[in-house]
């Protein structure tokens, strides 16, 4: 049986390999247990790390839109707890 050579990137981790690694030496990755063309994560859909920034700013951004309503609801319970403590209500 030949040995099959080592990938340049490793499809398990992603990280580089050095040329006639047995194993990549981030993962543990070898040709028995998982030298491939193809990761197992391949084909899932996951989100790509720009699309989960944008998500994180989208929410960021949202947050900031709605913090003078939460400030302005502070305000009107210490009003009203305030009156309600003076007995001016």
């Amino acid at each position: 049986m030949t040995r099959r050579p080592a990938p340049d990137t490793c499809a398990n981790c992603g990280a580089s390999i050095p040329r006639n690694a047995r194993a990549c030496p981030e993962c543990g990755a070898d040709e028995r247990t998982g030298w491939a063309e193809q990761s197992i994560y391949d084909g899932l859909d996951l989100p790509a790390d720009d699309d989960e920034r944008a998500q994180a700013d989208q929410a960021h951004q949202h947050r900031q839109s709605r913090r003078w309503l939460w400030w302005l609801v502070g305000v009107l319970l210490i009003l009203a707890f305030t009156l309600a403590a003076l007995g001016l209500r």
